[in-house]
Formats: C-alpha cells, sequence, structure tokens
C-alpha cells in the first residue's frame, strides 16, 4: 500500500498565495502525491508547476458554501479544465438537500459531470451538516448523476470526516462510486482506518507528516 498515492495535497485556505501553490506543488512532486487540490484561481499556476509531473490537479467549484447558482458552477468547472484540472471537486447545494429537493442536487451534479467530460467529479456532501438520511440521499443523488466520488467534507464546516459518515457512505455506494474522506485528517492511524474501509482519496493539509511518521 503507498499511503502517498490516495493523498490529495491541500492547500484551500483563503489567505493562500502564490508562493503558498508553488510549494505545495514542489511537496507533491517530492512525496509522490496523487494530487494536489486547489482553488480555480490557482489551477494554471498549479499546472505550470507539475508539467513533467505525474501528480494530478483538483480543483473545488461551489466552495465552500455550495449555494452558488449551477450556472456559475458549471461555468467556474468548465474554466477550470480549461485551465488544467484533471478533477472537480464540487460541493453540493446543501440547502436544497435539506429541503427535500435531491432531484435538483441530483440534476446539478449530472451537469457539471456533463459539462466536464471525462475529468473526475468527486461531490462534496458535507456530512456534518446532514442527517443520516440525508446523508444517504445525497451518495444516491450523487451515484444517479454518474459521479466518480462521493467525498465528505469540504474542512471548512463544524466538522470534517467521521469513520461513522465513511460506513454509512461505503453502505450506500458499495463499490459503485469511489469515497474521498477529508477535513481533520492529521495522523497516520486515523488515514490508515480509512483506508481499511475501502476509501479511495484523502484530502490533507498534513499528507507529508502522515507519510513522513513512520515506515510504512
Amino acid at each position: 500500500m503507498q499511503l502517498n498515492q490516495y493523498i490529495d495535497h491541500t492547500i484551500l485556505k483563503a489567505t493562500a498565495t502564490p508562493k503558498d501553490i508553488v510549494q505545495l506543488c514542489e511537496e507533491a512532486i517530492q512525496f509522490k502525491f496523487y494530487a494536489v487540490c486547489v482553488n480555480g484561481s490557482y489551477v494554471k499556476l498549479a499546472k505550470t508547476e507539475l508539467k513533467n509531473s505525474e501528480v494530478k490537479i483538483a480543483a473545488v467549484i461551489g466552495f465552500p458554501l455550495g449555494a452558488m447558482s449551477t450556472e456559475s458552477k458549471i461555468a467556474e468547472a468548465i474554466q477550470c479544465v480549461a485551465d488544467g484540472a484533471d478533477e472537480i471537486d464540487m460541493v453540493i447545494n446543501i440547502g436544497l438537500l435539506k429541503a427535500g429537493q435531491a432531484d435538483l442536487v441530483e440534476d446539478e451534479i449530472t451537469a457539471i459531470k456533463k459539462a466536464i467530460g471525462k475529468q473526475v467529479l468527486k461531490v462534496i456532501i458535507e456530512t456534518c451538516y446532514l442527517t443520516n438520511e440525508e446523508k444517504k440521499m445525497a451518495c444516491r443523488a450523487a451515484l444517479n448523476a454518474a459521479a466518480d466520488f462521493v467525498k465528505t467534507s469540504t474542512g471548512f464546516g463544524t466538522g470534517g470526516a467521521t469513520i461513522e459518515d465513511v460506513k454509512l457512505m461505503k453502505a450506500e455506494v458499495g463499490d459503485k462510486l469511489k469515497i474521498k474522506a477529508s477535513g481533520g485528517i492529521r495522523d497516520l492511524k486515523t488515514a490508515l482506518e480509512y483506508i481499511e474501509l475501502g476509501v479511495s482519496r484523502l484530502g490533507t493539509s498534513s499528507g507529508i507528516e502522515l507519510v513522513t511518521s513512520k515506515q510504512l
């Protein structure tokens, strides 16, 4: 098991500077992480820094609230792909889901997946704001919309990934969708627990600590 290949090396804070993005990309190359995860404005810079490397670029859209119009999310996703993003991590419209309008959430995911074509789509459901039934609804919406991943969290909500949520998501999507756990993953023990549960990707800003904390 190569832990580094599970990691989306992430910096999404509002204060991230171009210098921070360059450093993120250098670290991703050095430690052979699967991808970097950045805000849309930095996709072009990441593309330049990662040229001739195997590291993928994931860009977040509708981030972190998910409450933008579908049209704006689609435009953002298309721009990120044009700038070089290999993967899109979108935030669902949480309010619509909580209002029981899962069909509209599904329609939005479908539209974004269609807009980005073959690029990977991860659907952030922001589990900290959802009941268990709402989490299941969100997973089903992502599944029906032919997304590639369901993802636990933005890391900007009131909580991040939990073992319980990942188990629930796995039970709902099985092997039909991959799962990305993100938010609060800061130690090796937790990271390995998620992988044991069947998680395919870990979103973390602590990737270097995870891969250097002990010999794997």
